[in-house]
């Protein structure tokens, strides 16, 4: 039995969903529940999986026909620099609300870790990671 021709395993058979990994975005914020944490801008490392139709980009090597991964940073920047949050997760809420504006966006998944905790332990990090889908 032969395998089927290689464009027909391709064409439209997406059996999962593509995905643009973002990992280790350095950004400085304001966030955390501690007076302190308020005042001064904090590290933060943001890690983003994209899920939209990657499929028109790849078969076209066009940048226009995909979501720019640029811009996507861009976003995730704008967020951590304009906003103030008490939480990780509301700062991970906003970017994931910001980026599912793209409608060619299906999915999300954020990652926000806070390089240097503040408590008394040995702590490396600290983070939180949430999922959004288009509703």
């Amino acid at each position: 039995m032969r395998a089927p021709p290689k464009q027909a395993l391709l064409a439209g058979h997406r059996t999962m969903p593509d995905r643009i990994e973002l990992r280790g975005l350095r950004v400085l914020a304001y966030c955390g529940a501690l007076p302190e944490e308020q005042v001064r801008r904090q590290p933060f490392s943001i890690d983003a999986d994209i899920e939209a139709d990657l499929s028109p980009a790849g078969s076209t090597d066009d940048l226009a026909r995909t979501v720019d991964y640029g811009a996507l940073c861009g976003q995730i920047a704008a967020v951590a620099n304009d906003q103030r949050f008490a939480l990780m997760e509301r700062f991970a809420t906003v970017v994931a609300e910001e980026l599912l504006r793209d409608e060619r966006i299906d999915g999300v998944t954020i990652s926000v870790t806070k390089c240097r905790p503040p408590v008394p332990e040995d702590l490396g990090s600290s983070g939180v990671r949430i999922q959004r889908r288009r509703t």
